[in-house]
């Protein structure tokens, strides 16, 4: 009886595990976890020379973290940043993983290639490469998962790659280094990194149809959970703009020194932003009106948030 009472009381006593912060440290050879609510670091992990993005698996029971640098993909435990496995992967620069949950797009920003993985749910298989003109940068998916999107810092463009049949559709001119892109509403939005705007893309008509002005070097773009408002990162402005999900009119702009990079969002709202100049994280609360920052490593990059997950006690 004093068995279970006490397995009970080992139950209660136990704190759930903390809310973790993924930081990838472009400039440094590792990936930082912080405590998200404290800031302390949890765990460190080394990685072979340089990551910059990481993406959750569809099911979100792995992250994949990419050592772009080293030419290597972690796979990583999410909740403890225990590292599953590493594989030999070309130069990962950007990834994400398709709508549908079948493919994961790489590019290779190196490389000037695109790869297309297919995924089974725990293993990569390389299913096609393309060589693409200049720096291929980030990228997006139609919804139906049938065409990824790629933006081409190099060449001034976006390039439209057919997951059915893993070749080109089209390419178009989009403006001076192209980097985040996002597909909304129908359309695609595009950071213009070299410029001070994003250009609104018509897919169907290969046109721009217009420019939204967020201040310069306007890089990545986030979409708040629930289809919420677009966020917008320009690097060289040092600013973090918010546009409405409808019309895509600014709300609201954050002037945040250190060059803002990556995003992540916390359920509660708040938007957890990596500082690439100043070597840290900042946390914004839109709606106290407040920013905090935590000294990470240098030139940090992807940044993403994962909530807790309940510590599990074995029965005695």
């Amino acid at each position: 009886m004093h068995r279970l009472v006490l397995f009970f009381a080992l139950l209660v006593a136990l704190p759930a595990r903390a809310d973790l912060l993924y930081v990838l440290n472009s400039g440094d050879a590792d990936v930082q976890v912080l405590d998200a609510g404290t800031r302390e670091e949890v765990r460190r992990i080394p990685i072979l020379r340089e990551a910059h993005h990481l993406v959750w698996a569809p099911d979100h029971s792995v992250l994949l973290i990419g050592d772009s640098g080293g030419n290597e993909m972690l796979f990583v435990q999410p909740a403890t940043g225990e590292v599953i496995k590493r594989e030999r992967i070309s130069n990962p620069y950007h990834m994400e993983f398709s709508p549908d949950g079948k493919h994961l797009v790489v590019t290779s920003l190196r490389r000037n290639q695109v790869d297309i993985y297919a995924w089974s749910g725990t293993d990569l298989t390389l299913t096609g490469r393309l060589r693409v003109d200049r720096t291929p940068s980030h990228l997006a998916y139609r919804p139906d998962s049938k065409v990824v999107y790629v933006t081409l810092q190099g060449s001034r463009s976006l390039i439209a790659i057919s997951l059915e049949t893993n070749q080109p559709l089209w390419t178009m001119e989009v403006g001076r280094d192209p980097a985040g892109v996002v597909w909304h509403h129908d359309k695609l939005l595009v950071g213009i990194m070299g410029s001070d705007h994003v250009a609104v893309v018509d897919p169907v008509t290969h046109t721009v149809e217009r420019r939204i002005v967020v201040g310069r070097g306007a890089h990545a773009l986030f979409v708040a959970p629930n289809d919420g408002p677009v966020y917008v990162t320009s690097r060289v402005e040092s600013r973090i703009t918010v546009l409405d999900p409808g019309t895509l009119a600014t709300l609201y702009a954050w002037n945040v020194p250190g060059g803002p990079d990556c995003l992540s969002f916390d359920p509660d709202g708040k938007v957890w932003a990596t500082l690439r100049w100043a070597g840290r994280v900042a946390l914004v609360d839109a709606e106290a009106g407040t920013m905090e920052e935590t000294r990470v490593g240098r030139s940090p990059h992807g940044v993403l948030f994962v909530p807790r997950r309940d510590v599990a006690v074995a029965a005695p």
